[in-house]
């Protein structure tokens, strides 16, 4: 999930999760059982900030597990970069080279059109073997869904993270809390969440209070086992775009580890 930093937007986070109505939602869980919490830490999460919401349970703030990949019981494993840098799982996004469609849903205003564009060539510019390309009909496989709310401060929340070598199937923006026609701002927030859906964790997963702020937090990795991606510093990453939290018009183009970390990749 993708929330304002706490220390530049008082009571909003950089944590894109949540769920209110939102278009193609599941039927809310009534509870979180001790299976489901035993299944989240399985997969490598934290479960201090766990909650069940519109088609799943969402962890991190902005990733969602549906039941389906709860019950799959997918061996999520961690690429670290130093001590809060890139990290991914070990479920990527496969048959490279590829390109990946991306839609938008017509609800969002127009200049969520031009940031969507942003996030692609950003991509693209990082000449991977992961291309992407928007469409306008047709099924994609990254659609970007309208919400109204996904929770207090929530700006939008990923689909998880691959399976079976394809990405999550895409991701949910809330425009009235993103409240912004800044299209670097915005192309920001998509790219961090189209990061998600290829396989990338929060950069400061290790301690999100690094760009959430407030008390230390870990968001877990349980028992599986970190590498060190080559050529990629050990100190902290202040401008990646995947922090988890990030302040309100900020602007995150791939910095060089960025770069390094999707290339690593891809």
């Amino acid at each position: 999930m993708f929330k304002f930093s706490a220390l530049l937007a008082i009571g909003a986070a950089l944590t894109l999760a949540g769920c209110q109505k939102s278009q193609d939602v599941a039927t809310q869980p009534t509870q979180i059982t001790p299976e489901v919490t035993a299944q989240v830490k399985a997969l490598g999460f934290g479960t201090g900030d766990l909650r069940a919401v519109e088609g799943g349970y969402v962890v991190e703030g902005d990733i969602l597990l549906t039941p389906q990949v709860l019950a799959g019981g997918t061996d999520y494993k961690l690429l670290r970069v130093g001590s809060d840098e890139q990290y991914r799982t070990t479920n990527l996004v496969t048959g490279l080279p590829r390109t990946l469609t991306v839609s938008l849903s017509t609800q969002f205003p127009s200049a969520y059109v031009t940031a969507v564009d942003e996030a692609i060539r950003r991509y693209n510019a990082a000449n991977l073997q992961l291309h992407f390309t928007r469409i306008t009909s047709g099924t994609a496989d990254l659609p970007v869904k309208y919400s109204s709310n996904l929770g207090p401060g929530v700006l939008g929340q990923s689909g998880g993270f691959p399976t079976n070598g394809n990405p999550a199937p895409g991701f949910t923006l809330v425009p009235s809390v993103i409240n912004s026609t800044n299209t670097n701002y915005i192309a920001t927030i998509m790219a961090h969440e189209m990061g998600h859906c290829i396989g990338f964790r929060h950069t400061d997963y290790m301690n999100r209070a690094y760009s959430c702020g407030g008390s230390a937090s870990n968001e877990g990795a349980s028992g599986v086992g970190a590498i060190l991606i080559p050529g990629t510093p050990s100190a902290a990453d202040p401008n990646s775009w995947m922090l988890a939290c990030v302040g309100n018009g900020v602007n995150r183009p791939f910095n060089t580890n960025d770069v390094t970390a999707l290339n690593y990749l891809y």
